[in-house]
């Protein structure tokens, strides 16, 4: 059978293809609560109040604006639409994504319930059902993948070889459950833990669950610096499994090399060198993670590995010392698609590629 991701309701124009969902919610996908009472919008839930007056015993950040059950929910956050939110009882902060309508709430904890749980694969914390949305709340992560990359020196280090093994971990454990992330990039990856030393993929949004071996794909969206030639090509589907296997390679080459292997500031001649597939490997990396890369960026998607073999990769296997790469490259490695914006920011939204 073809891929079904989630189905929207009849007045939701939706990109996506019907999903096939069983009745039966895994034991460890996130567990479902209704709650009675949701914050009405005017303002929308989550969007900060007028300033309290003078006399609030409250700090600013935690006034009481839209109480979520044992949630507060406060500002949103910058470019992603999600919400700061404060635990009532423990005080842990939380992240929100709100979705609409709640009619969708089996679509989005569809991929949850497929996927086992793994170390390097983020599950919401908990799940609340009012009667205009649907919320997520997911423990807030350390930090990104992606301003790590911007803020630490460049060079080819042990740990952004461990970091690479855990990227590929959390894509093959998807993969290997019959999961397409289709948005896959560096900016998904985010810190679990204080120390920075364990990445997790930080949601399944816009995951396809596959009904079977077929994992064809017909939608034309995706991060440019990330796209697949494929996608860019007149074929009316492509393979999204082999479409992640390339922005894992694109991520990949970004977290050891400081910059994306296809840059320009135009998006059409971006496109061209995507579809062309040549790039250069940066000096300093070792034959067997030069390999890696090359195994992984190949023009023809059948060619690529698939994501259970990187793991199997000499490079990811084991250790190697990586030399740093010339001082006269450092400067260049700030570059990104398009020119201007940091890592960061060219990696925020997700465009229509075709309009």
């Amino acid at each position: 059978m073809r891929a079904t991701p989630p189905t929207a309701s009849a007045d939701v124009p939706c990109r996506k293809k019907p999903l096939e969902f069983d009745d039966n919610i895994d034991a460890e996908c996130p567990v479902l609560k209704r709650v009675r009472d949701e914050p009405e919008p005017g303002p929308r839930p989550g969007l900060l109040p007028p300033s309290p007056p003078p006399t609030s015993d409250l700090p600013p950040a935690v006034v009481p604006a839209a109480r979520l059950g044992p949630y507060i929910l406060l500002e949103r956050e910058r470019g992603n639409g999600s919400y700061r939110a404060l635990h009532c009882h423990t005080g842990t902060e939380y992240t929100c994504k709100e979705y609409i309508p709640p009619g969708e709430a089996r679509a989005v904890l569809a991929p949850y319930a497929r996927l086992p749980a793994h170390q390097h694969v983020a599950r919401p914390a908990e799940v609340l059902l009012g009667p205009q949305f649907l919320y997520t709340f997911s423990r807030r992560p350390t930090g990104t993948c992606t301003a790590w990359c911007a803020a630490a020196a460049v060079s080819l280090s042990p740990r952004r070889l461990r970091f690479s093994r855990q990227m590929a971990s959390a894509v093959a454990h998807c993969h290997k459950h019959g999961l397409v992330l289709r948005d896959l990039k560096l900016r998904r990856f985010v810190f679990s833990n204080s120390e920075r030393t364990k990445l997790v993929l930080e949601n399944l949004e816009d995951a396809c669950v596959m009904t079977g071996p077929d994992d064809s794909l017909w939608d034309k969206h995706a991060c440019p610096a990330y796209v697949g030639p494929e996608i860019l090509s007149s074929r009316p589907s492509y393979s999204g499994k082999a479409a992640d296997v390339w922005s894992l390679g694109v991520a990949l080459f970004t977290m050891l090399a400081g910059r994306y292997p296809f840059q320009d500031s135009e998006p059409a001649l971006l496109f061209g060198k995507i579809r062309r597939g040549t790039f250069a490997l940066p000096e300093g990396l070792s034959a067997p993670a030069r390999c890696l890369i090359r195994c992984l960026l190949r023009k023809e998607p059948s060619e690529r590995l698939v994501a259970l073999g990187i793991l199997l990769h000499p490079w990811l296997r084991e250790d190697h010392s990586l030399s740093s790469p010339p001082e006269s490259d450092q400067r260049e490695m700030d570059q990104v698609v398009p020119d201007g914006p940091r890592l960061e920011e060219a990696e925020e939204g997700e465009v229509g590629l075709y309009g």
